[in-house]
C-alpha cells in the first residue's frame, strides 16, 4: 500500500465529515471529532491495504503529522 500524508488526512476527513484542507498536520485530531471507534475503523482499512502498524501506533499520536512520522521513518529505515 502506498499511504500518503494527503490520503491520510482525506480519510480522516470523511469520517468527520470535514473538507481534508479544514485538517492540518499539527490539530489535535480527537478535538476534530476523531474518537477512538473512528480510529479504529482507519486503522484498519489501512492495515488491510497493507500498512504495517497498529491501532497502538496511532492511539499514542494525536496529529496527522506525528502518525505521518511514525509511518515514513520505519519505511525510510527499511
Amino acid at each position: 500500500m502506498t499511504l500518503t500524508l494527503d490520503k491520510m488526512r482525506a480519510d480522516v476527513a470523511e469520517l468527520i465529515d470535514l473538507d481534508p484542507s479544514e485538517i492540518g498536520d499539527d490539530d489535535i485530531l480527537p478535538d476534530l471529532g476523531l474518537d477512538s471507534l473512528r480510529l479504529m475503523r482507519l486503522v484498519l482499512a489501512w492495515e488491510e491495504a497493507g500498512l504495517k502498524a497498529d491501532f497502538g501506533l496511532f492511539a499514542e499520536y494525536a496529529t496527522l503529522g506525528d502518525w505521518w512520522r511514525e509511518v515514513v521513518q520505519p519505511a525510510q529505515a527499511a
